[in-house]
């Protein structure tokens, strides 16, 4: 079946099997299109508007085509002896019916002008669309409907029989139905509009296939904001999906993962408002991104009048960060919002969990503290459900290397969580909705992602992310395509953070062509010949920000080392005032200055690059201040969600800038990798200060006999493809993409 027949999510429902009839037959007439890219369908597509006087819910089947335009069919599983009449629009039930009457066409008519709701300020789609609504009867015939004498509404309304349920026939019924909206065929870019009206996601106001050169920045940048993307079908199945069960989806930095876990807790509160959902994340400063994502997918899906309230203690959505409030057990006690951690402590009345019989908890980083207090919880506690569905962001975040730190061998965090949800159905106990992501190489503490078995344990893990649910849902989807980072950035990043042209060989990555290939590279070689020279390319098709067509000015890539690193700075502070006076970029958002280096080095030079800045006239932020020039943000004049600060240049250390973007990134302290290169957790560091950018990356250090430099240079020169011996790695990070 194509990839772009979408099926939300079975459950068994009363009515299902009918749906199933009809889809099976849809899939085979419009496969040619499909495989045409002209067409792309969903069953149960999410629309829960809710002011259509009850009118429920989502269309059945919602179909979007290129010649077509959009059709709704509204399946109904009846039977004939299950109708009494038919009134204007209204079906008459026999008594015993779930309703007494219905109104099936009306129904999907409504559906569709929900839909075709979203493509009023469009000026290419409006007016221009083709709409039709349908009813499907496969368990009705077209004779056995004449026999009673219905003919009239079937002339009037258009339907389609059980017995003409066949792939050859269905393209032709619904060719000669009559239109409820006029509209024309479309041509190519008005159906790459339709097909992102219909994924939900924004469409730029204007399209510019062809770029002037400008020395300017900004206009760059716009040009960059308007760009018009084509749709991502596996992201469409990853965000819209609910699987019944556990799902892993992983992907390289800035393939949107985030964005698609809050599409997924969006479409789940909506379908089912009953449900307990959680939405864990880990970096404090995306607390505010993470409901504005969230807010967006609920105002799309439920027409504006849905949204999530963070002061609501009883919504059954909740955005949780992983410690959450107001206990001492957290070294942040500026937090002031719900966490995961803070809420089933409250919910089993556990009072004080850290008793002192770790004595280095204080030196333990971040996750690890908050492992080890969840696996005190374990330890003590009898875990009741609370959740009928968990997402976890971040997942490689909230796991840990220490075997000390671990819970009978799994992770405490991962465990803590499994243990909060109930079970889908009661006849399946092992069956949760525990859905998580993780970022490949984008770890700053544990060196790699573990296996689902090493997550929950052999007896459960062992099987838990093989194969696909009913409807092709996948347990585990791995993202190659990247919208955030520019290519030659992407692939420096790559290059340097798994040190893949180091003279002493590769210190960690992929091991296998497949590994690479799921991550969106090709390969020439053979990894099971040590010592072979292997080629790894990344084609420009998986690496879609154009930002390399637009800006031609200069390399997207500046690299520069200085004498000390007061010359290093008085640069940046000049640089950034171009950036600001020339270049017309916005201090906040679009500048960033990511400092790197072990927790002292990187601490000591944020306070010289914000003291340098200040100096020269630059206003600068520090996360989690309440204000700029604020060098030193101490509680209570604290806030850990600050990551922005409207006109200053954020300063941060790598901890607080991940998960964030920006237009023209700086790597400050490159030397304080370059003198220790071989450290894995800081060549990770730089990996994600460069994927933070989404145009240009200037990277900078003090001069030093390092061969780093040299070697980050000859990545530099490589662009999009390396060269290199194969040794196997130290750390071998690709172990945890197999589906075991």
């Amino acid at each position: 079946m194509s990839d772009r027949f979408i099926a939300i999510e079975l459950t068994g429902e009363p009515g299902e099997k009918a749906e199933q009839i009809v889809w099976d037959t849809m899939c085979k007439a419009f496969k040619q299109k499909a495989e045409q890219e002209e067409c792309l369908a969903y069953w149960q597509y999410p629309l829960f508007p809710l002011k259509c006087n009850n009118f429920l819910k989502r269309p059945d089947i919602l179909i979007a085509d290129k010649e077509l335009g959009l059709i709704v069919i509204e399946v109904k599983g009846i039977r004939i002896e299950d109708l009494r009449g038919i009134q204007g629009d209204y079906w008459l039930m026999k008594p015993g019916f779930y309703s007494p009457s219905i109104q099936p066409y009306k129904q999907a008519e409504k559906q569709l002008r929900a839909v075709t709701g979203h493509f009023n300020l469009i000026d290419d789609l409006w007016n221009q669309v083709l709409g039709r609504s349908m009813v499907a009867l496969p368990y009705i015939t077209r004779k056995q409907w004449q026999e009673k004498s219905f003919t009239q509404i079937a002339a009037r309304v258009p339907i389609i029989f059980g017995d003409e349920l066949v792939p050859k026939d269905l393209l032709k019924i619904i060719r000669n139905s009559s239109l409820v909206i006029p509209g024309n065929q479309l041509n190519k870019t008005q159906w790459k509009k339709l097909e992102l009206v219909i994924s939900g996601k924004p469409v730029p106001e204007d399209e510019s296939p062809l770029w002037p050169e400008s020395s300017l920045k900004q206009n760059c940048i716009e040009k960059l904001n308007k760009y018009l993307y084509e749709i991502d079908i596996k992201q469409e199945h990853i965000g819209k999906t609910i699987p019944p069960g556990v799902q892993r989806f992983s992907g390289i930095a800035g393939s949107g993962k985030t964005v698609l876990l809050c599409q997924k807790a969006a479409n789940m509160h909506l379908k089912h408002p009953d449900w307990d959902i959680a939405l864990i994340f880990f970096t404090r400063s995306l607390y505010n991104l993470i409901i504005k994502e969230v807010n967006f997918w609920l105002h799309q899906f439920s027409d504006g009048e849905v949204q999530y309230d963070p002061t609501n203690s009883n919504s059954k959505l909740k955005i949780l960060h992983a410690w959450g409030v107001n206990n001492i057990d957290n070294d942040d006690r500026g937090s002031r919002q719900p966490g995961f951690y803070s809420l089933v402590k409250e919910t089993h009345n556990i009072g004080t969990v850290l008793d002192g019989s770790h004595p280095s908890f204080p030196k333990l980083s971040p996750p690890e503290k908050l492992a080890y207090l969840c696996k005190q919880i374990l330890l003590n506690h009898q875990i009741q459900p609370m959740f009928d569905a968990i997402l976890i962001d971040e997942g490689m975040d909230l796991v840990v290397d220490s075997d000390e730190i671990k819970f009978e061998g799994k992770q405490p965090i991962f465990w803590l969580a499994w243990q909060t949800l109930r079970p889908v159905t009661p006849e399946k106990q092992e069956q949760r909705r525990l859905i998580w992501t993780y970022d490949m190489a984008q770890s700053l503490d544990a060196l790699k992602v573990p296996t689902a078995k090493e997550l929950f344990g052999q007896e459960l893990g062992t099987s838990m992310l093989k194969g696909q649910y009913p409807g092709g849902i996948k347990k585990s989807e791995v993202m190659s395509r990247c919208y955030r980072t520019p290519g030659p950035i992407l692939t420096m990043a790559h290059g340097i953070g798994m040190g893949l042209l180091r003279k002493e060989g590769m210190l960690t990555g992929l091991t296998t062509k497949k590994e690479w290939q799921d991550i969106g590279y090709e390969v020439i070689g053979d990894f099971r010949k040590i010592g072979q020279v292997l080629v790894v390319s990344r084609p420009s098709e998986n690496s879609c920000n154009p930002i390399s067509s637009i800006w031609t000015e200069s390399p997207l890539i500046k690299f520069e080392t200085y004498k000390n690193r007061e010359e290093e700075l008085k640069v940046l502070a000049n640089q950034i005032k171009a950036n600001l006076e020339y270049d017309l970029l916005k201090p906040s958002h679009d500048i960033l200055v990511i400092v790197l280096g072990d927790s002292q080095d990187a601490q000591i030079l944020e306070q010289k690059v914000a003291r340098t800045l200040i100096s020269n006239n630059v206003e600068i932020f520090i996360p989690s201040a309440l204000e700029s020039n604020i060098l030193n943000p101490i509680f209570p004049n604290t806030n850990a969600n600050n990551f922005w600060y409207a006109g200053a240049v954020t300063v941060s250390r790598i901890h607080r800038a991940k998960g964030n973007e920006a237009n023209m990134v700086y790597i400050v302290g490159l030397d304080n990798i370059a003198s220790n290169e071989s450290d894995i957790k800081l060549r990770n560091q730089l990996f994600v200060a460069l994927t933070r950018s989404r145009a240009w990356v200037n990277l900078s250090g003090v001069d030093g006999n390092y061969p780093f430099y040299e070697e980050l240079r000859r990545v530099m020169e490589s662009g999009n493809s390396f060269q290199f011996e194969y040794y196997p790695p130290k750390v071998d990070i690709g172990e945890t993409i197999d589906i075991r």
